[in-house]
């Protein structure tokens, strides 16, 4: 069943993909809603690929990548329905559905039984779990930086092209950005506290300085910095947008390494 269902959800985010890729590029609103109705229907069935995971999987097992990165495409299908439900931004689609199909592929390509999580991760999985919502804040946060950008560069070349028309407001987007990280920083902090304690209790320490953990605090750091910059010194949005482009690289880096790392120990 969640096997089945798994493979549906691919199927369908790739054709969300290519649907919303292509109402880039027109000017067709009819295309934006059917791009909506595949990927909502995607969603549903990676909801019953979720549950018929979590009913087979006993709850003395830690959780692989394959279940994270799982996951994590589902919260990044969730927030963008849930941002789309409330202020009509179809073009927001363009965006997180590739990255989540992009996630999902990565989930496909990696053992399902296996554990592939480094020792720091094997915890509580309420420990996976708010970390990976905390990076699901980051990512929403990187798709309007992003966003920004490009607006902030047709609107200076006078581009006022079929995307323009399309991308929201760039108060809305710096906005989104900030909120963004608001929300994904204190997930992350306690997604880094909990896994600490596990780290205690499994291993006598809270922090070994293994790169895992310290690329964890190096993407904290990062944040917090961006975020303070923001909120006491007052980052103009332009500068919180391309930081936040970079800080979600040094994320996804920091998250193949832990991948590679691990499939290294494990062949």
């Amino acid at each position: 069943m969640a096997a089945v269902s798994f493979m549906i959800t691919m199927v369908l985010y790739f054709a969300g993909t290519v649907s919303f890729l292509v109402y880039v590029l027109r000017r067709s609103e009819a295309l934006a809603k059917v791009s909506l109705g595949i990927t909502a229907v995607g969603f549903l069935f990676h909801t019953l690929a979720l549950v018929a995971r979590m009913l087979s999987a006993s709850s003395s097992v830690p959780p692989s990548f394959y279940e994270a990165l799982s996951f994590f495409s589902w919260v990044m299908i969730l927030v963008f329905l849930i941002v789309e439900f409330r202020h009509r931004i179809p073009v927001l689609g363009s965006f997180m559905v590739p990255l989540a199909l992009i996630s999902l592929v990565s989930a496909a390509a990696l053992p399902e039984t296996v554990p592939t999580l480094g020792p720091v991760f094997k915890t509580l999985w309420v420990h996976v779990t708010l970390s990976m919502l905390g990076t699901v804040g980051f990512t929403v946060a990187f798709v309007a930086g992003l966003m920004y950008l490009i607006q902030d560069r047709l609107l200076k070349s006078k581009r006022f092209n079929v995307l323009y028309s399309k991308l929201p407001a760039l108060d809305f987007l710096d906005h989104l950005n900030l909120q963004s990280i608001v929300l994904g920083f204190p997930l992350l902090t306690l997604g880094i506290v909990t896994g600490a304690i596990s780290a205690e209790f499994a291993r006598g320490s809270y922090l070994n300085w293994n790169p895992e953990q310290t690329w964890a605090l190096v993407t904290w750091m990062f944040y917090f910095i961006v975020l303070l910059g923001r909120l006491t010194v007052g980052w103009r949005a332009k500068r919180a947008a391309y930081l936040t482009v970079v800080g979600f690289a040094c994320v996804i880096l920091t998250l193949v390494g832990v991948v590679l790392k691990d499939h290294g120990a494990l062949s």
